[in-house]
């Protein structure tokens, strides 16, 4: 059974059709990553998975609970099983780091202040950051930030988090730390990941399974090697075959 069954899901902002009529099963433990050129509705699928937009048909099921029509107090529950790292981090400029990642323990749990300051400490180790509690986001590099984000997405420990462009704005060193921390947390923390990304190279070297939309409909899926073996024009045509002999060199 898969643990998000997507159906039908469609999504339309004025005269542009972003998500028009897409199916998608996403399984329990597994690293997909969902591709796709600009504008495709990558983060807005995300967004939907999280009660963040409403989407206009379709549905969407949530560990084979229907959650596409839960109202918002009801998701503030669903949203307790799952983590998101944001594009730009969003970290809060106005708290410390200590503070923002017990931001969503203070907000979801009823931890004492004792137990939060441990787990901060343990999340931050996690990410490969321990001890700077009592720095703020203004001290950090940009690679820092999306480390301290991440902590905050799995601090409550869910069941599954998502990426919306993980790797976004980084120099290559710290996409490779920041993959690296991805596969790290999906094996000590049992999660489901779920990414976006533009990246193709570091979404062929995470993933379980590729997820391409085209047109607003999930035109392919498989193995990153499945992919690169693909004679279908729409997988080769959005690889490239440049990419295509980069990946298969790598």
């Amino acid at each position: 059974m898969a643990l998000f069954e997507v159906r039908g899901v469609r999504k339309v902002f004025g005269r542009n059709v972003v998500l028009d009529g897409l199916d998608l099963d996403i399984f329990k433990g597994e690293v997909v990553t969902i591709i796709g050129e600009s504008g495709s509705g990558k983060s807005i699928l995300l967004k939907a998975l999280m009660g963040l937009i409403e989407i206009d048909a379709g549905t969407i099921r949530f560990d084979d609970e229907v959650v596409s029509d839960a109202s918002e107090k009801e998701w503030t529950q669903i949203r307790r099983r799952i983590g998101m790292l944001f594009q730009e981090s969003a970290l809060f400029d106005s708290l410390s780091v200590y503070e923002n990642v017990a931001y969503a323990l203070r907000e979801q749990t009823d931890m004492p202040e004792e137990e939060i300051a441990r787990q901060v400490a343990e999340t931050l180790t996690l990410v490969g950051l321990p001890g700077i509690e009592e720095m703020w986001p203004a001290d950090l590099s940009g690679g820092m930030r999306k480390r301290v984000a991440l902590a905050r997405a799995v601090a409550v420990r869910p069941e599954t988090v998502f990426y919306d462009e993980p790797a976004e704005g980084l120099d290559p060193i710290n996409v490779t730390r920041v993959n690296r921390l991805l596969l790290g947390l999906q094996e000590s923390l049992n999660v489901t990941s779920v990414v976006v990304t533009h990246n193709l190279k570091a979404a062929f070297r995470i993933s379980d399974r590729l997820v391409l939309i085209h047109d607003g409909k999930v035109v392919a899926t498989g193995t990153p090697e499945s992919f690169l073996d693909s004679q279908d024009p729409i997988v080769r045509e959005f690889i490239g075959e440049r990419m295509r002999r980069v990946l298969l060199a790598s």
